[in-house]
């Protein structure tokens, strides 16, 4: 029986007064002014120098100029109802060689930003990593490097002093499975290195940075609320034979489990998936379990699709394969994505259902459809669908007990999306990249009939 109810009325005021709305954004994807006022370069500004990284060689120079239009964007995503604005601070605009002298000009950009979102009545969400390492600190390891709970510290501890005054809620790292495996396992992302030997290191460091970085703001941010976010698929078995079973057990401990049960104290998911004895053996893990641990006030949950596994024995190591929306009939994005609003409500269900979460927030959810402005106006009905569905799957996981207290939409515009350039548009606002011109989307302007409706 269908626990989503497709086309059933859904209204934001079911959420809750206290429900928060948002959006969110990345500093590499949205800023651009790459190399003004003293940022450093970070590893994306380099990889996407390397033929055939990024499609159609694109690069993240420009982004959406939001360093320059972020009164103008910020007044957008007020307009459109959202009372939360979370976004990214970029390591190399605060430290352009990763360690060293602070960059005032840096620390000046990201005051005026919350100033303005404290003006407007949006209540900052700060990510400290999103994926923006500054390059300098790749030429000595980057995310494989021992020293990098010591680099991340120092970074974590000069924001926490400049902006804690104002900045209430932190999210510590995003999405650290996204950054480790495509950067440090398959080369798809920056730095685009490949292997166990950079992959294991890269995932314990990332380990330790998302403890020692709350506890950096635990001390230094009087009444602050600290999160940091997983990226989640449920991982759906293509049979009932024992080895596509098995296969997706494996899958889910890498994609779900790695990250949140070492916060949660419970260490690396070692006794399910053998492999990961390497990862204790390498990284002595064992001596770190406490370290690793750190009490969240939340976890941000950012899931866009299902993934459906079958056993491969021609795959290393994990030995299992994802079977495509495409090949299942099934609806799905422009990026090939699988549409399934219940999945996303059972996942919500299995983080809660851990112990030890206090509370959730979903900090990224959307979807990328092939957008196109047609005399003046952005059709994107099938956005709204999706939004209507996923929302209807967090309305049904609240109602049944989950403390889950905020939804944040991603994202505000168009932008650099990686490895997909800008090609692919997941904004409630379109970007025409060569002009910056900005035009709200039908989905834009349904978030904010949506929310209006709350609040009459």
């Amino acid at each position: 029986m269908s626990v989503i109810h497709k086309g059933g009325k859904l209204a934001a005021s079911q959420f809750g007064d206290d429900f928060l709305w948002g959006v969110a954004m990345a500093a590499q994807q949205n800023e651009g002014a790459y190399n003004i006022d003293g940022r450093g370069l970070s590893i994306w500004d380099v990889f996407s120098r390397r033929q055939g990284k990024i499609k159609g060689g694109h690069k993240p120079y420009e982004g959406c100029d939001f360093y320059y239009r972020y009164k103008d964007d910020l007044l957008l995503a007020r307009a459109l109802g959202f009372t939360v604005f979370r976004f990214s601070i970029s390591w190399p605009r605060i430290l352009p060689d990763g360690t060293g002298k602070v960059n005032k000009e840096g620390i000046a950009f990201y005051n005026k930003v919350i100033d303005e979102c404290l003006k407007l009545g949006l209540e900052p969400y700060v990510t400290l990593y999103h994926w923006d390492l500054p390059h300098a600190l790749e030429k000595e390891g980057g995310w494989t490097s021992y020293r990098m709970t010591r680099w991340f510290t120092r970074y974590a501890t000069i924001c926490a002093e400049a902006f804690g005054d104002r900045v209430k809620n932190w999210i510590i790292l995003n999405e650290p499975m996204g950054f480790t495996s495509l950067g440090y396992m398959l080369g798809k992302h920056a730095p685009g290195k490949t292997g166990m030997s950079n992959f294991l290191p890269a995932i314990h460091n990332a380990v330790m940075c998302q403890a020692d970085g709350g506890r950096v703001i635990r001390d230094l941010v009087p009444h602050a609320r600290i999160g940091t976010t997983f990226s989640c698929s449920e991982v759906i078995p293509y049979s009932d034979r024992t080895e596509d079973v098995m296969a997706a057990k494996r899958m889910d401990i890498l994609l779900n489990r790695l990250f949140v049960e070492p916060a949660l104290g419970r260490g690396y998911p070692k006794d399910d998936f053998k492999f990961l004895e390497k990862l204790e053996i390498h990284a002595k893990a064992w001596k770190y379990t406490e370290r690793m641990r750190f009490n969240f006030d939340f976890i941000g949950l950012q899931n866009y699709f299902p993934i459906v596994i079958k056993y491969s024995p021609i795959i290393p190591v994990i030995q299992a394969m994802e079977v495509k929306a495409k090949t299942r009939k099934v609806p799905y994005t422009g990026m090939g994505w699988e549409i399934n609003g219940e999945s996303f409500y059972r996942l919500i269900k299995k983080f809660w259902l851990y112990g030890g979460v206090k509370e959730i927030i979903i900090s990224e959810n959307g979807a990328a459809f092939k957008d196109e402005l047609v005399n003046g106006e952005v059709k994107d009905e099938a956005r709204i669908a999706y939004f209507q569905e996923y929302l209807q799957a967090v309305l049904k996981a609240k109602q049944e007990g989950v403390n889950i207290k905020g939804y944040f939409a991603w994202t505000l515009m168009d932008n650099f999306e990686w490895a997909e350039g800008y090609k692919a548009r997941f904004g409630l606002i379109y970007v025409d990249f060569a002009t910056q011109l900005r035009t709200i989307k039908n989905s834009g302007y349904w978030f904010r009939d949506f929310l209006h409706k709350k609040s009459k």
